[in-house]
């Protein structure tokens, strides 16, 4: 059948209708037919296998001469798909039979002026694609012929012609010869328009293309193709499959020929099954595999002497691109060279680093860098923060900033100049020069220098350099009836770091009723580091150069839920401690795999469900890909954000990868784990096509409506990863009831955490501090306190009573506080409310109180501000609750009121001037309840700051990095509590003997079942190596009871201990007890408690539990007055009048720092009447007052 010029070409049927349709795509068929359809088709015919013509199949279906023709099953009616279809072309007559050549295009405009002659050109194309010589179209692409103009009117004479143009480009491809054309134009003059140039205003001229190229490309197997990019074998057929990371079949899946640039062959059909004909099986054909959130996958076509060969592949969920090294802060002199480095994991690997200079994005070609910047002679201008962002097809990300210093070359490279740092004195200790027990001992702030670099191009310099203590000068402080010595630091200097490690330990326990996880796996990028032990605890060193602690815990028990948490640590060293909390798994319930199941989603009582999740018949699958038949044992575990005592139990830190490579929040409404199990054999199974409908009337905040996604946890990376998105639908609920839910969709496989999120950018930065007591300052700040706040979510309308918890975060505090990330809002104060805690080693700091009466000096922030928070301590209304939270408003600050500029709040953008904040800023604050515990050093130290460790000999700790903790348990027969002075003095080693180490002041712990008992663990320095390493000094350890006390006995086996291992300490005063300390880490059988430890507070908490217990591996928080004591004292009853040492002291007059809440302390340590009645009460071991309110005793 033919038209006027045109003929039909065959039928072709390159596709079938699998995976979402059927697309006969030109481009296809032109890949395996590339001699049999022209260049530019005039129309198209479709019909189905069985010969009926696509208008008669009723199917609806898109067809384009220029593309092809394609049916896609999702336009169909419910129920039907695409049928079948075979296509064909209409094209020129000939077009298909000169060699190749496409047709002639018509002839140019003749372009001849009267009188004149031109010439007219036509082309035509060659549709063979070929490098072969010998298989080129033979003739030019190219024809000319001369015209002439119209006659010119009353035969004018002729003008002048003008030079000649440049030849037209040489259009001719390889070995064919085309037409070149140059013009010229007429030039007359003005009074004589009718007159003509004689002679022809174009030229031509024939041209050679350049020679082409020899294919050089040799098969095997089959023959080369027209591209010259691989061989083909016209009977051989690849067949095979492509499943998900789930496995499930992949429809959709695109199979592309890889080459230098990827042709596309053909795509997975509904049952991801594909069908490939003409590639060669010769080992070298290499095929590309795409799908849509899934990673490319390169493989070969194995070589195969059969026709026929199947492939089968499975791929892998695409890694969204995460930083695993981040660019270090460095210092550097003018004129130095600097190197950041990042590297970027993620699958594929990211194909571009971009690096910025204070949010500037740098030149390429002017630095040269990739994914390491080098900086060379160094300029002042350049210093500032430096980060990359990696890009892929799959995103970018960015790194977290590193901080350039740059120092001028006669600069010192630290400030020489001490800054101040208060001490707190013995109670004995008073100065009268500055009315208080401080005294300025001076500190170098622990920032990183320059120091001596060697020429090395490096990301993390060699050695690290900080500014340290360079000189002390040791003074004397008058007390009573001593002398106390200090080591005061008079300069500053540039030295090596002091080498620290950083520690995480904590308890894995039930969020509901605090059951240990016992013997859990804990994970760190896919490898078990570590496990629980018997009550939950871990602890767990932190690898260098980690920015983000991921770890997740998982119990082989099948009891809780895997969870997996991001937790802070300080990068200066020492411990942080965590408490995670896990949810317990739900009871399983029995599916039917061929029935509609539904799974409610919504734990608390006499409200609505959530969301609920509805899983199709035949949904549920084998890991394999196989459909699974049977009864299902499902497990879905909701954690209900309505439910407040959840919070802490919410995984990862709510946190994903932006489209621009920044970390942004997420604001959550529930996160729900499942576990599917075969009922018989227990394997687990996935579930494909679930959809999760949300009932929108929970959604109290309206613009989340549009924002509200499907996500769900990388465990590895601790980020949420987008699933899929939301949409409206209205559904009877009951039997008149309309709702509208938000339904999704999504398939449940490798990942078993989920999470209905919207992301929120209403953020700020809360300040907060933890003091050491109720003397709030600076140098009473405590570092490593974990302080976590809880998100609340508005009602509509605004309300400031929150329906639910929306966010947890928890931040570590350092030398400046903390800066807790938190959503606020500016236009309406309560729009955000908040819970704020916090917690060291395990023990709550107290918020300051509210009631009776709110006092900003106490509280840390100024008024009018304090009145827009709300400030209100959770035992505000409630004397008997615990007083160890706040709730406030998060107002964010003002740009109109400038009071509103100096803290607590921050708006995001200001980070930095949070986390650099002075200590006059405005911040909200938490201390600790003070135990009557005092620890003074001859050469002062902070446990809280690794970093401040001095080399002296007179050092408490004489090594960093493993601090050794030791206690002596004292047992005092005698009605009252006393204070217990042990003295700690150089006695053995030739460097330090009789100079004092330091001093330990202990209140003891009356026992409640024995009214003339208590006892108290003393801490004394260790005997052992000091910081050269050269040789040990035995401590010279004095125990010394505060009042009218006499030893009654030493434990006979550490008197043996003694004895045996000279010299022996001279005891001739019977009011208190000397030794040499032991070298030996002794035991509870001798009333000696030793621990080692990486931090310092750790091995003194862990040796405290122990001699609490009275046991050498136990731990108590209740002291056990007549278990493994090592010493014993009888004290005789004094006066109630009378005041101890420290009583006295603390009475004395002009002496500011005491608060009233002192006041009170001192009022209740009276001795008889309700002291005694206070002191009958167990206390911690962590915090020796009792957890209830102490006014209320």
């Amino acid at each position: 059948m033919t038209r006027d010029g045109f003929e039909w070409t065959t039928w072709f049927n390159v596709d079938h209708p699998g995976g979402r349709g059927d697309y006969e795509q030109l481009d296809a068929i032109r890949f395996y037919y590339p001699e049999r359809v022209c260049d530019r088709p005039k129309a198209l015919e479709a019909r189905t296998t069985d010969w009926v013509p696509a208008s008669s199949t009723g199917e609806r279906w898109h067809a384009d001469p220029a593309l092809g023709f394609w049916c896609v099953h999702a336009e169909q009616p419910a129920g039907s798909n695409c049928s079948n279809y075979a296509v064909r072309f209409l094209c020129p007559k000939g077009a298909l039979a000169q060699g190749g050549w496409g047709p002639w295009s018509e002839w140019t405009a003749c372009s001849a002026q009267c009188g004149q002659v031109a010439v007219q050109v036509r082309s035509r194309s060659c549709s063979l694609r070929t490098h072969h010589k010998e298989q080129q179209c033979i003739g030019a692409t190219m024809e000319s012929r001369t015209c002439k103009g119209p006659p010119c009117p009353g035969g004018s004479a002729p003008g002048r012609w003008g030079p000649w143009s440049e030849w037209t480009h040489c259009s001719a491809q390889c070995d064919q010869v085309a037409i070149q054309v140059r013009s010229r134009s007429c030039r007359v003059r003005a009074q004589h328009k009718e007159q003509q140039c004689i002679g022809s205003k174009t030229e031509n001229k024939s041209c050679k293309g350049p020679p082409c190229p020899v294919c050089t490309l040799q098969c095997a197997m089959g023959k080369v193709n027209a591209e010259c990019d691989t061989c083909m074998c016209e009977d051989h057929l690849l067949l095979g499959s492509v499943r998900s990371a789930g496995g499930l079949p992949a429809p959709g899946a695109a199979l592309l020929l890889s080459g230098p640039t990827s042709k596309l062959l053909t795509l997975a059909d509904h049952n991801g099954h594909f069908r490939i004909p003409g590639l060669c099986p010769d080992g070298n054909t290499t095929l590309a595999v795409r799908l849509h959130k899934h990673a490319p996958l390169t493989l070969v076509v194995p070589h195969s002497p059969k026709l026929t060969s199947v492939l089968h592949v499975r791929l892998n969920r695409a890694e969204k691109l995460h930083v695993l090294t981040n660019p270090e802060n460095k210092v550097r002199r003018e004129g130095q060279t600097a190197a950041f480095c990042c590297k970027v994991g993620g699958t594929p690997e990211p194909d571009q680093y971009q690096w910025f200079h204070n949010g500037s994005l740098l030149d390429r070609e002017q630095l040269k860098y990739e994914s390491t910047l080098v900086l060379r002679n160094l300029r002042m201008e350049q210093a500032g923060e430096y980060y990359c962002r990696a890009s892929s097809e799959f995103g970018a990300v960015k790194s977290k900033p590193a901080v350039l210093t740059v120092i001028g070359h006669n600069a010192p490279l630290c400030n020489p100049k001490p800054e101040s740092h208060l001490i707190r004195l013995p109670s004995d200790c008073y100065q009268k020069e500055s009315s208080s027990l401080y005294y300025d001992v001076g500190k170098c702030p622990m920032g990183a220098c320059a120091g001596q670099l060697d020429k090395g191009i490096r990301c993390k310099d060699s050695i690290a350099y900080c500014c340290g203590v360079a000189k002390t000068e040791k003074r004397q402080i008058s007390c009573q009836g001593y002398e106390l010595p200090t080591m005061v630091i008079t300069q500053c200097g540039c030295q090596k770091c002091v080498d620290t490690k950083a520690t995480v330990r904590g308890r894995a326990m039930a969020a509901d009723n605090g059951e240990p996880m016992r013997f859990g796996h804990i994970f760190m990028n896919g490898v078990r580091i570590s496990r629980t032990g018997y009550k939950g605890t871990f602890s767990i060193q932190v690898p260098l150069d980690t920015e983000r602690l991921v770890l997740t815990f998982v119990d082989h028990m099948h009891k809780f839920v895997n969870t997996t948490k991001v937790l802070s640590f300080n990068k200066k060293g020492g411990a942080v401690y965590h408490e995670v909390k896990l949810l317990r798994k739900k009871a399983p319930v029995i599916l039917r795999s061929s029935e509609t199941n539904v799974i409610q989603l919504g734990e608390v009582e006499a409200q609505d469900p959530i969301a609920e999740i509805e899983i199709p018949p035949n949904a549920f699958y084998r890991e394999n890909g196989e459909v699974f038949v049977g009864n299902v044992k499902a497990s879905v575990t909701f954690l209900d954000p309505r439910d407040v005592s959840t919070a802490a139990a919410a995984q990862s830190d709510l946190n994903f990868i932006g489209e621009e490579g920044d970390m942004l929040p997420l604001r959550t409404y529930g996160m729900f784990s499942v576990d599917f199990r075969d009922e018989e054999a227990g394997e687990p199974l996935n579930a494909g096509e679930v959809k999760v409908l949300l009932d929108s009337a929970q959604v109290k905040m309206t613009e989340h409506l549009s924002t509200m996604k499907l996500w769900s946890l990388n465990p590895e990376t601790g980020l949420w990863e987008e699933e899929g998105d939301f949409l409206p639908e209205k559904k009877q609920r009951g039997k008149r009831e309309e709702r509208t839910f938000l339904i999704g969709n999504m398939e449940i496989r490798e990942r078993r955490l989920f999470n209905l999120d919207v992301p929120e950018n209403r953020r700020c930065y809360m300040k907060v501090r933890a003091f050491r007591g109720d003397r709030f300052m600076s140098s009473e700040q405590v570092e490593g306190v974990v302080v976590s706040l809880i998100n609340m979510e508005p009602s509509a309308g605004y309300s400031s009573n929150p329906s639910a918890w929306g966010r947890f975060d928890s931040v570590v505090t350092g030398p400046n506080g903390a800066c807790v990330p938190a959503f606020c809002d500016e236009e309406k104060a309560d729009a955000y409310t908040a819970y704020v805690m916090a917690n060291l080693g395990g023990e709550e700091l107290e918020a300051i109180a509210s009631s009776p009466k709110l006092n900003p000096s106490t509280i840390g922030v100024p008024q009018p501000y304090l009145s827009k928070f709300n400030y209100r301590r959770t035992d505000h209304d409630d004397p008997k609750v615990k007083k160890t939270a706040f709730n406030v408003n998060l107002a964010k600050p003002s740009s109109n009121v400038p009071e509103e500029g100096n803290g607590p709040m921050y708006s995001f953008e200001n980070l930095k001037e949070c986390e650099e904040a002075p200590f006059s800023a405005g911040h909200f604050r938490f201390n600790r309840v003070e135990g009557d515990r005092y620890d003074y050093n001859t050469v002062p130290f902070n446990e809280d700051d690794p970093l401040s460790w001095t080399e002296d000999y007179l050092s408490w700790w004489p090594k960093p990095m493993e601090y050794r903790a030791c206690f002596i348990k004292v047992k005092i027969n005698g009605p009252h509590e006393i204070n217990v002075r042990s003295r700690n003095m150089g006695g053995t080693h030739p460097k330090t003997v009789g100079q004092l180490y330091g001093l330990r002041d202990t209140r003891s712990i009356r026992d409640m079942d024995q009214p003339s008992v208590s006892t108290v663990c003393l801490e004394f320095k260790c005997g052992g190596m000091l910081y050269d390493q050269n040789r040990v000094d035995r401590t010279l350890v004095k125990v010394i009871p505060q009042g009218s006390c006499k030893r009654d006995s030493v434990g006979p086996m550490l008197q043996e201990y003694l004895v045996n291992h000279l010299p022996l300490a001279v005891n001739n005063d019977t009011n208190e007890f000397t030794m040499l300390a032991p070298l030996d880490p002794l035991g509870h059988n001798y009333g000696i408690y030793t621990v080692t430890d990486q931090d310092p507070r750790t091995a003194k908490e862990i040796a405290l539990g122990r001699c609490f217990d009275g046991t050498s591996d136990g731990t108590s928080r209740v002291m056990k007055s007549n278990e493994g004591v090592g010493l014993t004292f009888s004290c005789a009853d004094r006066e109630a009048t009378q005041q101890s040492v420290f009583q006295t002291v603390q009475s004395s007059q002009g002496q500011p720092m005491v608060s009233p809440v002192k006041e009170a302390k001192r009022n209740r340590r009276q001795r008889g009447g309700a002291a005694d009645t206070r002191s009958s009460r167990r206390r911690s071991t962590r915090n020796p007052l009792p957890i209830r309110n102490r006014a209320a005793g």
